[in-house]
């Protein structure tokens, strides 16, 4: 285990993360619901089955031999996330990519980073020790750090003009989008569930011959099929009530084309987190359950630097400017001292 190499591999998924949104800006004249749903079939259904089947010796046989409990408590958990998932989205909509993502995975982190340790039990062995410790100050420090970047979104939503944040997002709205993403980042944490359910999974998958670097993969096919349960039903609820059915052929086939590319490559991106995600938290040791903290800084980080180059911040006061870099330094920070902890306990 090498806990630096984890906090690189997180950082590979934080990117990919904090990126998958940008094939969407090439999508035309479909509504968000269409090219959501089809980024979920990428995402959540095509990409965990073939990664699952590229790197598992005998997936099917796996599925056989794992207890039934384990397998329903992943699509729960993924059921819930999906939740989260399908409201992260409409949080990117309303709020941008910097205060959007900032708001939503904020509650996500603290969620998903503290709640699995104490239900199973591991967090308070872990306070007793010094590294344990240290580990709890890289978590404070994250959350510091995603304070920090909320509070310069919120600045950045008094200073400019509506006109300039709808040249930014299109469909600016500060508090309808800011309840929605604490709603998102509360219900997304339950992936971090899924996983903790799945870890008889993952033991199976490394008995059967899986590399203990790819064994979080096979979690992924029913945590991220009851994600996609919940999309796919919310998805067609609103083509059928916006009357938006026709965007699956609307168009040109060039522009068909075009959309169900780049849908599919946001999909195939957003895969990418939890692919180099499940291969950071076999790094970490029992303090694995630090890896949601050190995914959600990155993803934060990212999306606030394609935030910056997608100009959500021009406009802005100098203290302005001053806070978003401070807060992306104390989320790289954060992300340092929870390897180093790991490096201690090693």
């Amino acid at each position: 285990m090498n806990p630096f190499f984890g906090v690189f591999l997180h950082a590979v998924g934080g990117l990919a993360a904090g990126s998958f949104y940008i094939p969407f800006r090439r999508v035309s004249r479909w509504s968000w619901e269409s090219y959501w749903l089809i980024q979920g079939v990428a995402a959540w259904m095509i990409m965990p089955i073939v990664i699952a089947y590229l790197t598992t010796p005998d997936l099917w046989l796996l599925y056989r031999e794992c207890s039934a409990s384990s397998l329903m408590w992943s699509y729960i958990f993924g059921v819930l996330w999906g939740v989260g998932g399908l409201t992260f989205g409409l949080s990117m909509r309303y709020l941008g990519m910097s205060l959007g993502y900032a708001t939503a995975l904020g509650f996500c982190a603290v969620f998903g980073t503290l709640v699995p340790p104490m239900f199973t039990g591991k967090f308070y062995a872990i306070v007793a020790t010094r590294p344990g410790w240290v580990l709890l100050a890289g978590v404070a420090v994250c959350l510091a750090g995603i304070g920090i970047c909320g509070y310069a979104g919120i600045r950045k939503e008094r200073e400019l003009t509506d006109q300039q944040k709808k040249q930014a997002v299109r469909e600016f709205a500060l508090m309808k989008g800011f309840a929605v993403a604490v709603f998102a980042g509360v219900m997304s944490a339950c992936m971090a569930f899924a996983i903790s359910a799945g870890d008889p999974i993952a033991d199976n998958a490394v008995r059967l011959g899986t590399t203990s670097m790819f064994q979080n993969n096979a979690i992924y096919v029913p945590a991220m099929a009851g994600g996609f349960t919940t999309n796919v039903i919310w998805c067609l609820v609103l083509n059928v009530r916006n009357r938006t059915l026709g965007d699956y052929r609307r168009g040109g086939a060039r522009t068909l084309a075009r959309n169900y590319a780049f849908a599919s490559l946001a999909g195939v991106i957003w895969y990418g987190q939890f692919f180099f995600y499940g291969m950071g938290t076999t790094q970490m040791g029992e303090y694995d359950f630090s890896s949601w903290s050190i995914h959600m800084a990155f993803i934060i980080v990212f999306s606030n630097l394609w935030g910056i180059y997608f100009r959500e911040w021009k406009g802005v006061r100098a203290v302005t400017w001053r806070a978003i870099w401070a807060g992306i330094g104390v989320l790289v920070l954060s992300t340092l001292v929870i390897g180093a902890a790991r490096y201690l306990k090693a």
